[in-house]
């Protein structure tokens, strides 16, 4: 299968093969990409991929309602934790991030109806040819992260929000996910 020019190895292949640009309304996994998205900020996304299995078996399989009543012994476990990335900062945030879920559910049902009401319920089709035409963000994930941040999330800017919502169209896989 002809890939983009990112998925050359693993576990970057399986990731494009199998979640990038699918269509996403399950919230526990939304909530597990907010959580990998905030610990990728200025490090690679095939070190998040590689680190995975690692933060699901950290994070208590990324179970908002755990995360959410994690006390400081959990986070001194999770800054010792080779497997994931040790930034107190991301990990913290990753903590207060569940608590925020859980209230975002509470409000609004889902946290699938929260994220998908920034662009009216259906994926944006953009239409970029090249990875350099991808930009870093949009109006939509501009609104997504003041949101976010208003609501009280961290490591929620607009980048790492439009990291959840693109795709190429010249990617093989655009025409299945788009039909």
């Amino acid at each position: 299968m002809p890939r983009c020019p990112w998925a050359t190895t693993e576990p970057n292949i399986t990731y494009h093969d199998e979640e990038w640009g699918v269509p996403v309304h399950n919230d526990r996994l939304l909530f597990e990409f907010l959580i990998l998205e905030g610990a990728q900020a200025g490090l690679s996304w095939t070190t998040i991929l590689k680190k995975r299995g690692n933060y699901r078996k950290a994070f208590d399989g990324f179970q908002p309602e755990k995360i959410a009543r994690y006390g400081s012994r959990d986070l001194r476990r999770l800054l010792h934790d080779a497997g994931i990335v040790r930034n107190r900062l991301k990990i913290a945030a990753a903590i207060e991030n569940a608590k925020m879920f859980l209230a975002v559910q509470k409000e609004f049902g889902s946290f699938d109806a929260y994220l998908w009401s920034f662009v009216s319920g259906k994926p944006i089709q953009n239409r970029w040819r090249r990875t350099a035409d991808v930009p870093a963000r949009t109006a939509e994930s501009d609104a997504m992260s003041r949101e976010l941040l208003r609501s009280g999330f961290k490591f929620v800017g607009s980048t790492i929000c439009y990291a959840l919502m693109q795709a190429l169209v010249t990617c093989p896989r655009h025409a299945e996910l788009v039909g």
